[in-house]
């Protein structure tokens, strides 16, 4: 096993799926933030608890979709495949 065989591996099993749990993660903190603002009643200070993780939730979004998309720009320019592989084809 090559040395780029191993670190394709290490990518798939785990920070593929480490990207999307934190992906999930995200977007229930978003989520909650939404409910707590729907459910705040009135009260100020969970409706400002509720707009603060709303905001924390979508910088949180977009920061790693961005940096996901800047990672995948990276690796097509530089030629690298699907799996981290570079592509030797001409």
């Amino acid at each position: 096993m090559t040395f780029a065989e191993i670190v394709a591996r290490i990518i798939s099993l785990v920070l593929n799926p480490l990207v999307a749990l934190l992906i999930g993660v995200a977007l229930i903190f978003f989520l909650w933030g939404v409910v707590k603002l729907v459910s705040s009643g009135g009260d100020a200070s969970k409706r400002a608890e509720g707009v603060s993780m709303i905001t924390y939730g979508v910088i949180a979004l977009f920061v790693m979709v961005a940096v996901w998309g800047l990672v995948g720009i990276v690796a097509t320019t530089l030629g690298l495949g699907v799996n981290g592989v570079p592509n030797i084809v001409p």
